[in-house]
């Protein structure tokens, strides 16, 4: 079936918007990705139709707000092929995500042992392993990344000791678009007894994501990125992990039975999902998950990774032009500076022209220092792109380009 664009482009009404006179280019899908208008009801009809307190109430609408809220947590199994729905947890997002884990996994972990990262990580997949190294002597060992953005497995390998804990590593860079080999990593960290937490935030809105081949012991992901309400993520944990992991946050929802002397926690997954939950936003992500799959992963990756390759080339035609992250089979992320001008001044000139990218150092300071630059400008794609726009971007960088080199 043709990928018909323009028919999805309807869907969202950001997209007609002008920014100083001209037509919006949206290309900052990396950081956030824009929401369809069938989403945006669906959150109308919760408010407006179904808004009860979860878990708690023994009257129809909350029941019913409470079976739209498992429905979705049912139907997120079903989408990473998870075992089941008690290793589905809900969190504000990939940074909540991965913090849950190393607040409860890290309470494991003693002086002197070690966690595996990369150089490539979102600072959230670096700060609260800091954090818990701060309460704990905790190592971090990481992996190195090679001119081209791939990493160096070989130097992953050798970094793995008697002390190590935990792998943590991002599935598709933010910066770079590369897409980690993360079924070899998995593999070698298992046979070495070590589980693995995978930051899947930039991979779920572009590729097919199965827990049953991936094997990896947590993964975090975030709604507002694939499409979805802000303020949703995802922690997908194997359920023998979840079982011995002590609550995160204590309160209301986590609880089976409390009195002053002992409290005892409720069953998976709610052990985990202490106080209300963002029970609209949850029940309006499954709308999310239903619009994309009706489009099709695979087809969305394929019209994305079009527009990277055909962009690519043509970014490489104009002197002077430095792009970050060149290994294959890379997402549609595309970091790059002119010349020796300021990320900033690109930015800015860009954004007159009706291109919002991205700017700065994307979360990403350790990946910018081993880069030897400050920050990069950053432009992504997401399933509403269109050659179009990818010419007009292009245009918009000769335009400038006499301005900045």
């Amino acid at each position: 079936m043709r990928y018909d664009v323009e028919a999805l482009r309807r869907d969202f009404p950001i997209l007609d918007r002008t920014v100083y006179g001209k037509p919006l280019v949206y290309l900052d899908n990396t950081a956030t990705s824009q929401t369809p208008r069938v989403v945006v009801e669906a959150i109308e009809n919760m408010y407006f139709n179904h808004k009860a307190n979860v878990h708690r109430g023994v009257f129809s609408i909350s029941q019913e707000a409470t079976d739209m809220m498992e429905a979705t947590r049912g139907k997120v199994c079903s989408y990473i092929n998870a075992a089941s729905p008690s290793e589905i947890i809900f969190t504000r997002g990939t940074t909540e995500g991965i913090n849950l884990v190393a607040s409860s996994f890290g309470s494991f972990m003693e002086n002197g042992d070690e966690i595996i990262l990369t150089a490539m990580e979102h600072h959230a997949n670096i700060v609260p392993w800091q954090l818990l190294g701060s309460r704990k002597r905790i190592g971090l060992r990481v992996v190195p990344v090679r001119p081209d953005g791939s990493l160096d497995l070989d130097q992953y390998r050798n970094l793995f000791s008697e002390r190590t804990r935990l792998v943590a590593v991002c599935h598709v860079s933010n910066v770079l678009g590369t897409v980690n080999p993360i079924q070899e990593m998995v593999d070698y960290a298992h046979s070495m007894g070590v589980p693995v937490l995978v930051d899947g935030a930039q991979a779920v809105p572009h590729m097919t994501i199965d827990m049953q081949a991936l094997d990896a012991d947590f993964y975090a992901f975030s709604s507002h990125k694939m499409y979805g309400p802000a303020g949703v993520g995802i922690l997908y944990g194997k359920e023998r992990w979840l079982e011995k992991m002590p609550p995160y946050q204590g309160g209301g929802e986590m609880i089976s039975h409390v009195s002053f002397k002992k409290t005892t926690y409720a069953e998976l997954p709610f052990k985990f999902e202490a106080g209300t939950p963002d029970f609209v936003d949850i029940a309006a992500f499954s709308a999310c998950l239903d619009y994309i799959s009706a489009i099709g992963i695979d087809a969305i990756e394929a019209h994305e990774r079009e527009l990277l390759e055909w962009t690519t080339a043509e970014m490489e035609k104009i002197p002077g032009m430095r792009i970050f992250g060149t290994a294959p089979g890379k997402c549609a992320v595309i970091s790059f500076l002119m010349g020796d001008a300021h990320h900033y001044d690109t930015g800015m000139l860009l954004d007159k022209l009706g291109i919002a990218v991205r700017t700065g150092h994307h979360c990403a300071q350790p990946l910018m220092e081993a880069l030897g630059i400050e920050g990069t400008v950053r432009a992504s794609f997401g399933l509403y792109n269109t050659k179009a726009e990818a010419e007009a971007f292009i245009a918009a960088l000769h335009r400038i380009a006499p301005m900045l080199m």
